[in-house]
This record gives C-alpha cells, structure tokens and sequence, in this order.
C-alpha cells in the first residue's frame, strides 16, 4: 500500500471516531460506566454489608414514594473511590429501608457511605419522620404493628408487662445481610434486647 492509500485510510479511520454516531457511542459508554443499576437484594450474598435504618413513624404511601425515589436516584449513582457499588435495597412494614453492598465486588468506603447518611438526613423533613436515630428500639405491639420507643421506656413498657420476652423486636444493627436474613426480627428473649427487660414483670 502506498503512502497516498494509507493516509487515505487513516483519514477515514479518524472521521469514524470524531463522526456523531461514534461521539453518541462513546457518550453511552461513559454513562453505562457512571451509573450502575440496583439489584435485587434477594440476589446479593450473605457476606454483603448492609445499613439498616428505621423511621420513626410509619410512612404513608406519599412519603413512601418520595423516599424510594430518592433512594434510589442516589443508589444509582453511588460509587467508592470512583468505582460503581453492587448494591440493593429493601422497604419493610412502612418503618425500615434495608441497603446492602455487595463487598465483592467494590466496597462502600467511609465518605460513600457518610453520603448514605447524609442524603437520608436531609429527607426527613420532606418524610416528617426521622431515619437516622440512635438509641431507639422497634417492636411489635400487641396488636402486631411496629413501634417505636427509647431504651428506657422500653425497660419500663417491660416492668408494667406490656413488653415481654415473647414481644417481636427488630435489630437494626445487623452488619451482614445473612444477619439481616436470620435475625432482623426476632423474640426478645433470643435478642440483645433481652438485657432490657426487667427481670420482674406484673402478674
């Protein structure tokens, strides 16, 4: 091939990679690399790290919406160190949002994950509810829905026998979703809350 030819043909080589239809491909390519879609968390492994966060009243199906859009809008973006998370997420009895990162893959670092928390944050006013709460215990009352109530009124619920150790009580502090899968929700007496209940209840 002649010099004449092979300029020619580099030519055409460079219009193909500036021509639109390439620049559209290439814009795909990036957005692709960008944005990772969230998947089931049925399909994630046990070993992937979960968040568990517990609101504190129930949602109605508005502030519902408006969480699990935001959520996700935020999932879908959500990288460490520049890198895409393998992620799904779960939404329980109107009270709890279950996240998990598949750790295999890439892991949620600490700003990533202080992002979690500062999105969910800045939701609660537009929820009327809080998500980020500490020192807060969920159980089922008698009637089986999902309270709500600090440490040491749960102690007292337990003195005056309104809270037993057969009551259903959720621990948010599982770290693993096989955890989260084995004992989110369990009796009171097979969970860390049993050191809260008073040893004497009434008759």
């Amino acid at each position: 091939m002649g010099w004449v030819e092979g300029l020619s043909e580099l030519m055409g080589l460079v219009g193909e990679l500036f021509s639109p239809g390439s620049r559209k491909a290439s814009r795909q390519k990036t957005s692709e690399e960008l944005y990772m879609p969230l998947v089931q968390i049925e399909d994630l492994p046990d070993d992937a790290r979960v968040w568990v966060f517990g609101a504190d009243k129930d949602l109605d199906p508005g502030a519902t919406d408006l969480l699990l859009r935001e959520v996700d809008r935020f999932l879908s973006q959500w990288h460490a160190h520049g890198a895409p998370l393998t992620v799904g997420r779960d939404w329980k009895y109107g009270r709890f949002l279950t996240v998990a990162v598949d750790q295999s893959t890439t892991g949620a670092s600490g700003c990533s994950i202080d992002g979690l928390f500062r999105t969910l944050k800045g939701l609660e006013s537009r929820l009327g509810a809080s998500l980020v709460t500490s020192g807060v215990v969920f159980y089922r009352g008698r009637k089986g829905a999902v309270e709500c109530a600090e440490r040491e009124r749960f102690t007292a619920l337990s003195a005056e026998g309104k809270v037993t150790p057969e009551t259903r009580v959720f621990d948010p502090t599982v770290t693993t979703l096989g955890e989260w899968r084995a004992r989110f929700e369990l009796e009171a007496a097979q969970s860390w809350h049993a050191g809260l209940l008073q040893d004497k209840q009434p008759a």
